[in-house]
């Protein structure tokens, strides 16, 4: 009970308990700045890019959403989470993975095949690598490319490059779209190499019991079968 039977009022509250306000206050702009960290890796973790078709035939890229007038719109999302090979990437980067991936073909003591996976890692190129080892590797590059030549890129469906030349590979990686400076985020880790032929995959194997062989037919020593 209160000396006069009243509760105090709230500004009396106020001045037996100055610290009550700022404490209050610190905690609600401590939540404040939580919800905002949270929203901002939210945001970052997910980069969303945009193609559509224009009335007038004109294909456009973007991290904005197309307009109503738009058609045939494709979007594919950039995860920043979970498998580093597919860390956000930036705009411009994605753009070009996107539109004209880079697939390079390799072989083992290949030096210039060492020398241009180098050049593609120092650029920030994304690439998947292709390995040339067994006949049906082998057999398997011819169709992209007549010759035994390595190492081979290949920059989206039409660019094939023999060989390594460091100021080729770079014109025609520009010309496709890659930027001249490296983008790459420092989380991107290079999907592992992968034979150009992968063999097929290997039948499973049945639980089922095999059915019983019928027995052969005795025979008797002097050649008489029972």
């Amino acid at each position: 009970m209160y000396p006069n039977g009243r509760a105090p009022t709230q500004e009396l509250r106020n001045k037996l308990n100055p610290t009550f306000y700022p404490m209050k206050a610190t905690m609600m702009a401590s939540r404040l700045l939580l919800a905002l960290v949270f929203l901002t890796v939210s945001l970052s973790a997910q980069a969303q890019l945009y193609k559509w078709v224009a009335p007038d035939g004109t294909v456009t890229y973007s991290d904005t959403p197309p307009p109503k007038t738009a058609t045939k719109v494709e979007t594919k999302s950039f995860n920043a989470g979970g498998d580093n090979s597919n860390a956000a990437l930036p705009f411009e980067l994605a753009r070009a993975v996107k539109a004209m991936p880079v697939t390079l073909y390799t072989g083992a003591d290949c030096a210039p095949c060492n020398d241009g996976r180098a050049f593609l890692k120092q650029s920030g190129i994304p690439f998947y690598e292709k390995t040339v080892s067994t006949f049906e590797d082998a057999q398997k590059l011819k169709k992209i490319s007549p010759g035994n030549n390595l190492p081979i890129l290949l920059i989206g469906s039409n660019t094939t490059l023999k060989g390594f030349v460091a100021g080729d590979w770079r014109s025609n990686l520009s010309q496709a779209g890659y930027p001249e400076t490296n983008l790459l985020p420092a989380d991107y880790r290079y999907p592992a190499p992968q034979p150009a032929a992968p063999p097929p995959p290997k039948p499973a194997k049945s639980n089922e019991a095999a059915p019983p062989q019928p027995e052969k037919p005795a025979r008797d020593p002097n050649g008489f079968q029972f």
